[in-house]
C-alpha cells in the first residue's frame, strides 16, 4: 500500500515528488513512457515517429526534456495565480528555479524581458508588452538536469516505467490502480499526465465522476521575417512577447526565435510549423520566427479537437503539408508561386507548399495578423518587409479545465490533479510550481 501514487512523470510530477521526498511517506510514480536516457524519438531528428509510445511526449521529464524554457510569470496564460495568489506563485517559481540551479541550471543566465521604455512605446502603438524572467535551458542541459534529479528521486521513492494504468477504482478510502504490471493500492492519487495524457485522463475522469470544464485551443499563423527588423526591440530582452487586441479577442506572440529556424511539429495527429531555437542548431539563420496565437474556448475537448482538425487537418490533407505565403502577396491578394519565392530575400527555413492562406484558413486569423503587423510597423518604426513569410497553421493545445478546490483536490476525496493536465497551468514553470504547491500540502496533511 502506497501513501501517494503519482501517475505521470512530467515536470509537475517531478517537482511534486521532490517536495515530498523529504517526508516519511511511501511514494510511487507510474510512467507510461521510458526513463529519460532511453527516450529517443525520430521526431527530434526531423524524421517520422515510429515509437510505440512516443518518446518525444512520454517518459521521464515529459516536454521538459525539449526546449527546457522556464518563463517565470503568470502573464503568459494559465490560471495558477488565481488559484494560489500572486505572491505565493512568485515564491513557488523562485523555488522551481532554485531547484533547477541546484542541478546545473545556473550554467545558463536567467534573463528578463522587462523594458520600461519599450513597454511605454508599445502601449502608444496599441500593443502590450508581456514580461517575464526566463531560464532557457535548451534540450541538452534540460535532459542532463532531469537525469540528475531522477538519480536523487529514485533513491528515495519508487519510480516505475512503461506502466499502463488501465483503470482506477475507489473503494472507501483506498484507490486500486489496475495496470499492465499488476494491481497497486494507494491512499492518495495524483494525476500528472500533462497535455499528452488528455485522452487517458478524460476516460478516467468519466469513470470516476470527476467534473471537467471548458477547453482552450490556440491557433495562429507562424511568421518568419528578417531578424534585423525586430533587433531594436530585442537588443536588451532576447525575446519580446506582445499582446494585441482585436475587438474582444486578445492574441499574443509565442516562441520568438531570433536566428532560429522553423521545423515541423507533430501533435494530435496534425502537422504544424514550430520554432527551433538557434542553440539547438549547428548553424543559425538571419531570420526570426514566432507565432501569433489567438485563443478560442470550447465547451468540450471533443469540440476543440474537431475544430483543430478541421482547420489544420484540411491544410495537411493527410500528409505533412504546410502552406507558406509571402506577406507582400497576401497584401496584394495573390498566391505565392515558385517564381515569387525564387528571388525572395527571406528564404524559408522550412520546406512548405507555396500558396494562398486566404483559401486555407479562417479569415479571422488573417485579419488579426494583418492588424498586429500594422501596429508592429508603428512600434519598430519601419514597414514590415514584404518578403516576410507566413506559415499556416500552428496550434497550441490544452487539457479541459478540471474542477478542483484550492489545494487541487478534485470532487473525489484523495484524488488530485496538477500541471497542464489540470487545465490550470500552461507552461513548464507553472506546472512545476503546481507540483511544489501540492507536494507541500500533501507532506503536511497526508
Amino acid at each position: 500500500m502506497y501513501d501517494i501514487t503519482v501517475i505521470g512523470s512530467g515536470v509537475g510530477s517531478i517537482f511534486l515528488a521532490y517536495a515530498l521526498s523529504q517526508s516519511n511517506q511511501k511514494i510511487l510514480i507510474l510512467e507510461k513512457g521510458k526513463s529519460i536516457e532511453k527516450r529517443n524519438c525520430p521526431l527530434d531528428r526531423g524524421e517520422t515517429c515510429n515509437c510505440k509510445i512516443c518518446d518525444k511526449f512520454f517518459g521521464f521529464a515529459g516536454l521538459g526534456k525539449s526546449e527546457g524554457k522556464f518563463n517565470y510569470t503568470s502573464d503568459f496564460g494559465g490560471e495558477l495565480e488565481q488559484k494560489v495568489g500572486r505572491e505565493n506563485l512568485l515564491q513557488l517559481m523562485d523555488e522551481v528555479d532554485e531547484i533547477l540551479c541546484r542541478f546545473g541550471g545556473d550554467s545558463v543566465i536567467k534573463y528578463s524581458t522587462a523594458n520600461t521604455e519599450l513597454s511605454k512605446r508599445a502601449q502608444l502603438c496599441n500593443l502590450q508588452m508581456l514580461t517575464t524572467e526566463v531560464r532557457h535551458l535548451g534540450t541538452s542541459l534540460s535532459t542532463e538536469i532531469f537525469h540528475q534529479i531522477y538519480k536523487v528521486l529514485s533513491s528515495k521513492i519508487d519510480i516505475q516505467f512503461e506502466v499502463d494504468v488501465q483503470d482506477i477504482i475507489k473503494d472507501n478510502d483506498t484507490f486500486t490502480l489496475i495496470t499492465n504490471k499488476g494491481d497497486i493500492q494507494s491512499q492518495q492519487v495524483v494525476f500528472a499526465t500533462g497535455r499528452s495524457g488528455t485522452d487517458w485522463l478524460n476516460k478516467q475522469c468519466a469513470s470516476l465522476g470527476v467534473k471537467q470544464g471548458k477547453t482552450r485551443l490556440d491557433l495562429g499563423i507562424r511568421v518568419e521575417m528578417a531578424e534585423q527588423q525586430l533587433r531594436s526591440i530585442l537588443e536588451d530582452t532576447f525575446e519580446t512577447k506582445l499582446a494585441y487586441a482585436h475587438g474582444d479577442i486578445i492574441s499574443t506572440t509565442y516562441c520568438m526565435n531570433p536566428k532560429g529556424r522553423i521545423i515541423r511539429k507533430y501533435q494530435e495527429g496534425l502537422v504544424m510549423p514550430d520554432g527551433q531555437n538557434f542553440r539547438e542548431q549547428k548553424n543559425g539563420t538571419s531570420n526570426l520566427n514566432f507565432t501569433l496565437f489567438t485563443p478560442t474556448y470550447f465547451s468540450t475537448l471533443k469540440e476543440a479537437n474537431m475544430y483543430a482538425h478541421k482547420v489544420i487537418g484540411e491544410i495537411n490533407k493527410g500528409t505533412d503539408r504546410i502552406v507558406v505565403q509571402r506577406y507582400g502577396d497576401l497584401r496584394k491578394g495573390q498566391p505565392t508561386s515558385k517564381e515569387n519565392m525564387y528571388n525572395n530575400r527571406i528564404q524559408p527555413s522550412l520546406k512548405a507548399d507555396f500558396g494562398d492562406l486566404t483559401k486555407e484558413i479562417p479569415l479571422l486569423y488573417i485579419q488579426i495578423l494583418q492588424g498586429f503587423l500594422n501596429h508592429l510597423e508603428e512600434f519598430i518604426g519601419e514597414a514590415i518587409d514584404e518578403d516576410t513569410l507566413l506559415y499556416g497553421m500552428d496550434g497550441k493545445f490544452y487539457s479541459p479545465t478540471i474542477e478542483t478546490d484550492e489545494n487541487f483536490q478534485t470532487n473525489i476525496q484523495g484524488l488530485y490533479v496538477i500541471g497542464d493536465c489540470s487545465g490550470v497551468t500552461h507552461s513548464l514553470s507553472q506546472a512545476a510550481a503546481s507540483g511544489i504547491f501540492v507536494g507541500k500540502y500533501l507532506a503536511r496533511n497526508c
